[in-house]
């Protein structure tokens, strides 16, 4: 049950065949060429080297054989079956591989009553896919994982924080690894392209250095999407022929970047999206708004996210920015995309060269920690509402001064029981002369609070 990061796959052993007995075999003609052209040993994985150098904690793991379950986390096609595949092989492990989505419990529970009956074959049980393992099924891996009946590998695309449980999780060592490098995903196309037994060197055809290492930039770090790619490039030429630029363009043409709507491209790009905008950088923030929409995301979600920017990082010192937001949002849902697009485009240049200014976001969080951490205030009497014969009665409104009354309508009157300071204008755009306004009030408040001798103005008909 090969899974969606079988970067090498052969076909799936039964449960009982172990891995040095498939070691021998030759891969069929009809597999894919990333299929056959699945590394074997360790020095033969492209890429990785934090991994594979030979003083690192993985390769002195399995050099020594002594290591228990372990958990490979990183994008398709960078090797993380492989890595299995090589671990089994290496260690002469009786190699068990199931795919989470097609697995079920029936299937786990028999494949860890098989390990239990046969102690003296190591099983190396590897899970593709782990994440799609609910809570339960991961659960029901531990006593045995406990015991060391099984040593579990998972391989998931997903951050393993948020999709395998934490006891299973305490239990392995986990293994980031990295899109492949361009020249890396070049190196292992050129072998393909010269080994006549499991790649395409039979067929005579060449590439230069430059075309394989385009095609690897077009992959996006993606071995298995480069190796099967060129797969189909070179099908489509005569013996002996060369993989030209021109070959290239009808796949550059089709080419889909690595986006997933609930993975960490999906959580990492928006968050360098947002990190642009509030560092000013357009040049930034436009490179990852357009990679959110080549990769289909939710161009409302984008909007919204704007909208939140627009009063959390540039707030007061631009005031155009939040209605602009709000805007591009409205486009957003009434256009539709690909028009919606420069809506987008427009919010995202004005609040990324915008002057920034977070006091909204401060002061908020001051008021919140007032309330949750002081007694709360009273309204003031002369602050609350009069309507009705019984408020009028209680007093409620009395005293209150019309602040229109008052010269810049600033009255010698409070607003809270306890002054409270939470609001504090910075310097950016517009907010500096917020703060010279400020400042300017509240030195004529307090004069005025001063001077007033208790004076009421007339009251007014608001509130």
């Amino acid at each position: 049950m090969a899974g969606e990061d079988d970067l090498f796959g052969e076909p799936d052993p039964a449960p009982g065949a172990s891995s040095a007995a498939r070691e021998g075999s030759s891969a069929p003609a009809r597999q894919p060429l990333a299929a056959r052209m699945r590394p074997r040993t360790l020095d033969e994985i492209a890429g990785q080297e934090h991994l594979t150098r030979p003083d690192g904690l993985l390769a002195r793991l399995i050099a020594a054989n002594r290591f228990g379950s372990l958990v490979f986390y990183g994008p398709p096609g960078c090797g993380k079956t492989s890595f299995a595949e090589v671990i089994a092989r290496t260690t002469g492990s009786r190699f068990v591989r199931v795919n989470a989505v097609m697995s079920n419990v029936g299937e786990l529970r028999e494949i860890l009553a098989t390990a239990r009956r046969r102690p003296s074959e190591p099983t190396l049980l590897f899970i593709d896919e782990l994440h799609r393992f609910n809570k339960s099924q991961q659960d029901l891996l531990l006593p045995d994982v406990e015991e060391g009946h099984v040593r579990l590998i998972g391989a998931t695309t997903h951050n393993p924080g948020f999709y395998v449980n934490p006891p299973l999780l305490s239990r392995s060592h986990l293994f980031r690894l990295e899109p492949l490098a361009p020249a890396a995903v070049a190196t292992v196309l050129r072998r393909a392209m010269m080994d006549t037994q499991r790649g395409l060197g039979a067929s005579g055809c060449t590439a230069d250095e430059a075309v394989l290492l385009d095609l690897a930039k077009l992959c996006d770090g993606d071995l298995r999407r480069a190796l099967n790619a060129l797969e189909v490039i070179v099908a489509g030429l005569p013996p002996g022929a060369s993989v030209t630029p021109a070959e290239l363009e009808v796949f550059a043409r089709e080419r889909r970047i690595r986006y997933d709507a609930d993975e960490d491209e999906h959580y990492d790009t928006i968050s360098a999206f947002i990190k642009s905008c509030r560092g000013s950088d357009p040049d930034a923030a436009l490179y990852w708004l357009a990679k959110m929409l080549a990769g289909g995301e939710d161009p409302r979600f984008i909007a919204r996210r704007l909208v939140i920017l627009a009063s959390e990082d540039v707030g007061l010192a631009d005031a155009l920015a939040l209605p602009l937001a709000v805007a591009a949002h409205q486009a957003a849902e009434f256009v539709g995309l690909p028009e919606a697009e420069y809506a987008l485009a427009h919010a995202t240049l004005h609040i990324a060269c915008a002057p920034k200014s977070n006091s909204v976001t401060l002061a908020l969080a001051a008021a919140k920690r007032a309330i949750a951490e002081q007694p709360v205030q009273a309204v003031p009497v002369h602050l609350r509402d009069k309507g009705g014969k019984a408020n009028k009665a209680l007093g409620h409104g009395k005293g209150y001064l019309y602040a229109h009354d008052f010269p810049e309508n600033i009255a010698p009157q409070a607003h809270l029981e306890k002054p409270l300071a939470l609001f504090t204008p910075k310097t950016a755009g517009i907010e500096a002369k917020l703060a010279e306004r400020l400042a300017r009030w509240r030195a004529m408040r307090a004069e005025a609070l001063r001077g007033s001798g208790g004076r009421r103005g007339r009251e007014g008909s608001a509130g």
